[in-house]
């Protein structure tokens, strides 16, 4: 591609980015072409730079002049590249230097400006010098101040982001999917599309949010010598600044900030991409000066890319250990989030429709952190012409059984109750981690076994013919030696795992537990009645339906029958013989213990009376530290000063109630 057909293609994805707000291609793909027209101009100097920023703005809106241009940012997405950002400026000053990180928004731009106190004016970033006036929906906007706080100065102009909390981003397709209504790709394009609206009543539906990052012009206030005093100024004056904002005072410390927010991106309830780096020190940021496009005292740390565009090959469906048929992607295989995609969940037939994706699209595929790979939706300019549409199948694709939904939900199920993918899939969730634990009991042992008619069912498990299975190619003495102690073990585990392991419809861990400490043995649970089963506190009538049809289904009764013939423990906890020293308390636990897994910690916990939720907050009493634990848990845990304590301390606290303190006395934790 030519520099003329490169600064072409730039300006018409920022026009879509910026004023039409449906971009083509991701962020990741569009810097890729900004990286590959630098390269170009400078090998080719007297081709000129391109010096525009963003697009230029919508005829929808009155244009406004920002007093000082908002500029652009140059991108780094190594240490290596960060520290040649470093060098470069030693050409310019030689004192040491300072620096601020700030957690790079993924929202939109947006200046605000201030007179005698008064928000008068807010406007989009636009080409840099001329921007929308979009004040009456920023007006709508509660974390923006209508009016400053304290001694307002005569004039101030301030940029920041305008952005959508990722509650309030799911709140709202779920609103749409509800009302048969386009999905919104992610939270930026969900705020851009609410901000740039003709109607302010339909931005102050959108519950938008604002954090303010720069003072870009003041007339008739203090002076100030460091980008943070500037920051702390905005503060007192109302304007809402970001927490995580922190100085320090050298590349390698930047670059750790960087390494902690890209692990952490998703701990706050707004997505960010990245990392913006400033000079903190105001003077040596004239020294340093701009470029045309950006200046030379600042640089965005990007993270990798979690959205990427990509050819969808085909839908497939999947059948679960329930019967559940799965849509699925085919895709083209593409890097995102860390990894090589090639398959990306479609969740269900009404959300293929919603979306509309279909076999030959270009799609946006979406991986935040360990999370499941999506198909967002579909790059609707770059579909095939007469492209149709594609359809949920009729018939199971793996016993070729009726595929039927049930009124009132969103799922299909295959009815075969005798369907070899369902039988496959039920056995490899009961050996699996959270329910019986089997090692070297995995998804491919499963599928091999079955082939081999080794497995038939659940109740298979525990009769299998380890001589037949060592004359299997890869199956040596040691190897089945421990696949049978595997199994042998999982005869053990915790009634609430077997429950759990039955894959009894609605039925998931939390419930099981719950049963299992109100009923304490199988067969009484077997004989409960509905109304019974229900009246169990945390236990709701769906969940108690699903479990007595279960177990009225004679052959769900003839796997238990075998299960206990085979010595499989039925005897739930008995929560009598556990005090409950942690009754009203909450327990965080973080990182690997020795003497508990991370289920057994938290199960602990739970029998004698305590909660053990997923995050720190003000709620939590206390939060258990052990190896690899996460960063964001203990930081929050500091930052609320709640105790942290060893696994020591957590036995002590689990027999007692008490935490040991580091200097030998106890303390109650109430």
């Amino acid at each position: 591609m030519t520099i003329s057909e490169l600064r072409a293609e730039i300006a018409y994805h920022n026009l879509r980015y910026h004023q039409q707000d449906d971009p083509e291609i991701s962020d990741a793909e569009y810097d890729e072409l900004v990286r590959q027209l630098a390269r170009l101009e400078a090998e080719h100097p007297e081709l000129g730079t391109t010096e525009s920023v963003g697009a230029p703005p919508s005829e929808l809106f009155t244009p406004v002049v920002h007093l000082t241009p908002m500029m652009s940012l140059d991108n780094v997405t190594t240490f290596e590249e960060l520290s040649a950002w470093g060098k470069r400026m030693e050409r310019y000053i030689d004192s040491n230097v300072e620096y601020i990180c700030e957690l790079k928004m993924d929202g939109l731009a947006v200046s605000l400006l201030y007179e005698q106190g008064r928000l008068t004016r807010a406007a989009t970033r636009g080409d840099g010098r001329v921007g929308e006036d979009i004040t009456l929906n920023v007006h709508q906007i509660e974390s923006a101040p209508q009016q400053l706080a304290g001694i307002s100065p005569p004039v101030l102009e301030v940029r920041g982001e305008i952005f959508m909390p990722v509650s309030s981003f799911k709140a709202l397709n779920e609103q749409q999917a509800q009302q048969g209504q386009r999905l919104f790709a992610n939270p930026r394009n969900a705020a851009a599309g609410s901000l740039r609206q003709k109607d302010p009543a339909i931005t102050a539906g959108r519950n938008l949010a604002f954090f303010a990052y720069q003072l870009a012009h003041l007339e008739g206030g203090p002076t100030f010598t460091h980008h943070g005093q500037t920051l702390d100024y905005l503060k007192s004056l109302g304007l809402p600044i970001n927490s995580t904002t922190q100085i320090v005072d050298s590349l390698q410390k930047v670059h750790d900030f960087c390494q902690h927010w890209q692990v952490q991106r998703h701990d706050n309830d707004y997505e960010i991409d990245g990392v913006v780096v400033k000079v903190n020190d105001l003077a040596q940021r004239l020294e340093l000066g701009s470029t045309s496009k950006a200046p030379r005292w600042a640089v965005a740390f990007k993270f990798p890319p979690e959205e990427r565009n990509t050819l969808l090959k085909d839908i497939m469906v999947s059948i679960g250990r329930s019967g559940k048929a799965t849509p699925f992607a085919v895709l083209e295989p593409v890097f995102v989030g860390g990894s090589t995609v090639r398959l990306a969940t479609l969740h269900n037939q009404d959300q293929v429709a919603l979306k509309d994706v279909r076999p030959g699209d270009t799609v946006i595929v979406r991986k935040a952190g360990d999370v499941i790979p999506e198909v967002v939706g579909p790059v609707l300019p770059k579909r095939p012409a007469d492209l149709p549409a594609w359809k949920f199948p009729e018939q199971c694709p793996e016993c070729g059984s009726h595929l039927s939904r049930t009124p009132g939900e969103s799922d299909t199920y295959c009815s075969s109750a005798h369907c070899p993918k369902q039988l496959e899939q039920r056995i490899v969730y009961f050996a699996s981690r959270g329910c019986m634990d089997i090692e070297n009991l995995g998804e491919r042992t499963v599928q091999l076994f079955m082939s081999l008619n080794l497995l038939k069912d659940l109740g298979d498990v525990y009769s299998l013919d380890y001589e037949r299975i060592q004359q299997l190619e890869g199956f040596g003495e040691t190897s089945v030696s421990n696949l049978k102690n595997g199994i042998e073990a999982s005869k053990q585990r915790p009634l609430a795992n077997l429950l759990c392991g039955l894959g009894i419809r609605h039925l998931g861990a939390a419930g099981s537990r719950v049963l299992a400490q109100a009923f304490g043995h199988l067969d009484r649970l077997l004989e409960a009645s509905e109304d019974e089963i229900a009246n169990t506190e945390g236990i709701g009538n769906v969940i108690a339906r699903s479990v007595c049809e279960f177990f009225q289904q004679p052959d769900n009764r003839q796997l238990v029958d075998r299960l206990r013939l085979s010595g499989v423990n039925f005897q739930g906890p008995d929560r009598s013989e556990l005090p409950q020293t942690l009754q009203g308390l909450s327990i965080v636990v973080t990182g690997s213990l020795q003497g508990f897994s991370r289920d057994g910690a938290e199960e602990a916990i739970k029998e004698r009376g305590g909660k053990s939720p997923g995050s720190v907050s003000k709620k939590t009493n206390a939060v258990v530290l052990g190896e690899a634990p996460g960063a964001a848990k203990i930081n929050k845990a500091r930052e609320l000063k709640i105790p942290v304590l060893n696994e020591a301390e957590f036995v002590h606290l689990l027999e007692t109630g008490e935490i040991l303190a580091r200097d030998g006395e106890s303390a109650v934790v109430r």
